[in-house]
């Protein structure tokens, strides 16, 4: 029985988290179809857009994401940071191979930071976009409602999420009951509606429109937007809860408001206005509006909440800078706050709703970024079936291949909409994939410098030993980066102070490929002599790097190790630009930049303030 209930209540949490934004997008996916213009707003029309977003939510949904993706684990953990992991480790030592790998799935996460922008703000403008219909007057109120909303959802993301996260579920849960009921008396005034589960419709609407029908297809994947979130997710409620949730609510949910959109059309084509709410009894309109203002928050949340996961991992791999990261919850690890990018994010979604204006305006921009993140992932999940689960070679090209053309197809018919709109979301993933690429590229720079100019550590200690210094009590804890290598604090220590600790150790951090390593594998030791040790310390891209806490293991292993007789020494490296080296000036300049302005290594590790010795140096790149 408890089994039963902790499942329940999995699946009733997914429904919050995991399915708030494909479950938002019955506010404008129809209603974006026919106010393109391309297409009239006939029977044909009509059941042939329904026969296309029911086959789209059948196979790019059910049978990509939660059929064949959801197994695409990494450890429990899923989302485009885990699946790059995944596919590296898949790999191998296969270096070419490895790098396009690398530099697809670093794409596709400077891409998720446009998605991450758009879908705050097209979410929360199509549910208050609403008012119109209740009082013309109050379509002036749009705009200023929309940023209230928005500013309020930000605004509270230091405090965290956990008591508002409690009432995702059972707001979201609601919601996909409401929509399915608005809709099913339209169904049942026209029964014909539901006949468009037969792709004849959709095949014929491409016979008869052709080309304007593959343009059609840039609003039609609207309706499968969000479709990621039950990859991300997967490792806050594990795959069988998103299953269960999917076929057995939301996908009902979504089918039935769309074919109820549709049933209102074929009565009235001039509802195409707003279909969705012109579904809705005017006594309802207010208590919808509300919900769905509510549900696109769930939705927007979701999506932030999922950023913050994802630059944390994109840290802890060297993807991106250091940056101050708050933990809001003492017992969920997950539930993270980082300002830089909330605030960031807030000022970027700000400038959207007052750019764009309309929900209808900045859906030309919303395909781009899922379609791009949809394909990457089809790619990724291909290197991992062929090179992790070793299947043969030919299945591997067909299963991928079948829904790489259907996600090139989306994207294809979205790129035709860059000039009005998809711009936005490619100059967000051009400006993240600069940044990333520049941090990748100066700190294998400042890495190379460093190797270059290193001293072999046992060399190193030989010779000191040979006419040792001056040794004090207490213990030392070098940080350096790579085992083996002489650190610059270590240099500078004898070199200024003229003296050595009675205990040396010498610790390597360092991030794997998987999400989790568990304490039993976080500690790697070895000794040389003199009382010195070579230390490496394992963390997965989830776990919280804590140096104290993983050095405590030592002290069973005989290293002395007082908490309150400790010093962690760290080499504070300055990096300066110059002419002629590894990358253009102006990239030096901006590493240079990130570089200075990361936050405090110490912090990072989670050294005691008081007890850390840093130690500074110049590196030129």
């Amino acid at each position: 029985m408890q089994k039963k209930t902790s499942l329940a209540a999995l699946t009733l949490a997914a429904l919050g988290v995991v399915y708030g934004d494909i479950g938002t997008s019955p506010l404008y996916a129809v209603k974006e179809v026919f106010l393109l213009g391309h297409v009239p707003i006939d029977h044909d029309s009509i059941m042939g857009v329904l026969s296309l977003m029911f086959w789209a939510l059948t196979l790019v949904v059910s049978l990509k994401y939660v059929l064949l993706v959801l197994r695409a684990d990494n450890h429990g953990e899923g989302g485009v940071i885990a699946l790059l992991a995944l596919a590296l480790s898949a790999v191998g030592d296969r270096v070419g191979l490895r790098a396009r790998v690398a530099l697809l799935g670093l794409f596709g996460t400077a891409i998720f930071f446009g998605d991450g922008v758009i879908t705050p703000a097209i979410s929360v403008l199509s549910a208050v976009e609403g008012l119109s219909l209740i009082a013309p007057s109050m379509d002036r109120l749009v705009l200023p409602v929309s940023l209230a909303v928005l500013t309020a959802l930000f605004a509270v993301q230091r405090l965290g999420t956990a008591r508002v996260g409690r009432a995702f579920g059972p707001v979201t849960l609601v919601w996909f009951v409401a929509i399915a009921l608005v809709a099913l008396p339209h169904i049942a005034s026209n029964p014909h509606v539901l006949l468009a589960v037969n792709p004849w419709y959709a095949l014929h609407f491409f016979a008869q429109h052709g080309f304007v029908a593959f343009v059609v297809l840039g609003a039609v994947v609207l309706c499968v937007t969000g479709g990621e979130a039950l990859y991300a997710d997967m490792g806050h409620f594990g795959a069988k809860p998103i299953r269960i949730a999917w076929y057995g609510l939301v996908m009902p949910a979504l089918l039935i408001n769309y074919f109820g959109q549709g049933a209102l059309l074929l009565a009235n084509p001039k509802a195409a206005e707003n279909p969705f709410y012109l579904m809705v009894p005017q006594w309802a309109l207010w208590p919808m509006v509300i919900l769905a203002t509510m549900a696109t928050v769930i939705a927007s949340q979701a999506l932030i909440s999922a950023l913050f996961s994802v630059v944390k991992q994109a840290i802890q791999l060297g993807y991106l800078p250091r940056m101050h990261i708050l933990h809001t919850s003492v017992r969920d690890t997950g539930q993270i706050y980082v300002p830089v990018v909330n605030w960031g994010l807030y000022a970027a979604v700000v400038f959207a709703v007052l750019m764009f204006g309309s929900s209808g305006k900045l859906a030309a921009a919303y395909g781009i970024a899922v379609t791009v993140n949809m394909s990457i992932t089809t790619i990724l999940t291909f290197f991992v079936i062929r090179y992790a689960w070793k299947l043969n070679p030919v299945l591997c090209v067909a299963a991928t291949a079948f829904f790489l053309v259907i996600d090139l197809a989306f994207l294809g018919a979205n790129l035709l909409k860059v000039i009005d709109g998809g711009w936005f979301p490619l100059v967000i993933g051009a400006v993240m994939f600069m940044l990333i690429s520049t941090w990748q590229r100066g700190r294998a720079l400042v890495r190379q410098h460093l190797r270059d100019d290193a001293l072999n550590l046992s060399e190193f200690l030989d010779g000191v030993f040979y006419s040792p210094p001056a040794r004090v009590p207490g213990t030392a804890v070098f940080l350096t980066p790579d085992v083996g290598m002489t650190p610059n604090a270590l240099l500078h220590n004898l070199k200024h102070n003229k003296v050595l600790h009675e205990y040396n150790l010498f610790v390597t951090a360092r991030t794997h490929e998987v999400p989790w390593i568990g304490f039993q594998k976080r500690v790697e030791i070895e000794q040389l002599g003199h009382d010195c040790w070579q230390v490496i310390l394992n963390f997965g891209f989830k776990n919280d790097p804590d140096v104290p806490e993983a050095l405590s293991q030592l002290t069973s292993r005989g290293v002395p190790l007082d908490e309150m007789d400790t010093s962690y020494f760290l080499s504070r490296d300055s990096v300066m630009p110059t002419v002629g080296s590894g990358m253009s000036a102006w990239r030096e300049k901006l590493f240079a930049s990130m570089h200075r302005n990361a936050a405090d290594t110490a912090d990072f590790l989670g050294l005691p303030a008081n007890r850390v010795v840093e130690l500074g140096s110049k590196v030129e790149i």
